[in-house]
């Protein structure tokens, strides 16, 4: 979506630092690859989401990755306002994010997460021990874009792209 796209920021949670370690740790090796200037920013409260947005512009970013994180995901609205406010592309991996305004979510499926949980439920509510359980993850990955999002920020979505979307919000 964004091919000349070569400075891009990554927003972290210094709260969840083996989380934030992790995603950087995934991120790093593909940034290289493409030839990819990454600014690691940090916020942990929502005062500083807002001024981690306020320094995008100065940093000349390109776009904003959101590191996946539980106080992240409860500030979807204020991801979305901030990302339409200062015109930054924004991509998530959570469904909420898109529909506040950002521009694309990629990740597991909402649907298939919570299929999961009932089948913990289940085994748990017929006597299995939550330790003895398999630890299962979501195998469905969903792709989804706001393409009222892109046309504010000017960017033409490629058709294959579209196609390949699991949802479009427009």
């Amino acid at each position: 979506m964004l091919p000349a796209a070569k400075n891009i920021a990554i927003l972290t949670n210094p709260t969840s630092q083996t989380l934030a370690t992790a995603f950087l740790q995934a991120i790093q090796p593909a940034a290289n690859t493409l030839g990819l200037q990454i600014h690691v920013l940090e916020a942990s409260t929502e005062g500083e989401i807002d001024k981690t947005f306020a320094t995008l512009g100065p940093l000349n970013v390109d776009a904003l990755v959101v590191q996946p994180d539980v106080f992240f995901t409860s500030r979807d609205a204020q991801f979305g306002t901030l990302a339409q406010r200062y015109a930054v592309p924004t991509i998530s991996m959570y469904r909420p994010f898109i529909a506040a305004g950002g521009l694309v979510s990629y990740g597991p499926s909402e649907t298939d997460n919570y299929r999961l949980v009932g089948f913990y439920a289940g085994k748990v509510l017929k006597g299995e021990k939550p330790a003895e359980l398999p630890v299962l993850q979501s195998t469905k990955v969903e792709l989804l874009i706001n393409l009222k999002a892109a046309k504010a920020f000017g960017i033409n979505v490629p058709l294959d792209l579209i196609g390949r979307a699991d949802e479009l919000i427009e």
